[in-house]
């Protein structure tokens, strides 16, 4: 009897039009660098701020992704439940992307990939990006996981010690790569 192959995860990544798109960046670059398959969307204004924060541009995220959509594209495979993936992550989530998510105003490619992501029953992180919140923001927030999506917003701790930012950064993809699942070595845990 033959071994059966290893099987490669294949993630949907998000970035949404917030501040923070370093860690949506910082997660696709994790990610490829553990081989697993990535589907990339942002929005139009993540784009604008990629520059604005970052100094990049959607051509530094082709160069992480495994496959990158344009948010129009409601062709792309993510849009639909039969193209398999284990799960989705939304890195910075707008307030606005939430909204969209919970609503099933699935208008864009980034937004429908949740809602397939949901529908199937597929692990759905949101990093939401908003601070102070409203109670709309809240309220959206409590749907989003009574429909079963983990919500993360990017909260910083300092048990491990970090010394820069990226130490921060590292700290939140790696909260999101536990959310998913996936052993890493982003950050001390505690104890």
């Amino acid at each position: 009897m033959e071994a059966a192959s290893s099987v490669r995860l294949r993630i949907v990544v998000g970035v949404s039009g917030a501040t923070g798109v370093v860690l949506g960046l910082r997660l696709l670059e994790v990610l490829k660098e553990m081989g697993v398959e990535t589907h990339a969307v942002l929005t139009r204004a993540a784009e604008k701020i990629l520059e604005a924060e970052h100094g990049s541009s959607r051509k530094d995220l082709e160069r992480l992704a495994s496959r990158i959509y344009d948010v129009d594209d409601l062709f792309a495979p993510i849009a639909s439940g039969s193209f398999r993936t284990d799960g989705m992550v939304v890195a910075p989530c707008s307030m606005k992307t939430l909204a969209g998510i919970v609503h099933g105003y699935s208008d864009n490619l980034l937004l429908r990939a949740a809602d397939v992501t949901l529908k199937e029953r597929r692990r759905l992180v949101l990093v939401v990006r908003e601070t102070p919140l409203s109670v709309v923001h809240l309220r959206n927030m409590l749907a989003a996981a009574e429909m079963g999506a983990v919500v993360l917003p990017p909260t910083l701790a300092f048990y491990h010690r970090p010394r820069s930012v990226e130490d921060l950064v590292d700290f939140v993809v790696g909260r999101v790569l536990d959310a998913l699942g996936l052993e890493h070595s982003l950050y001390k845990k505690w104890g």
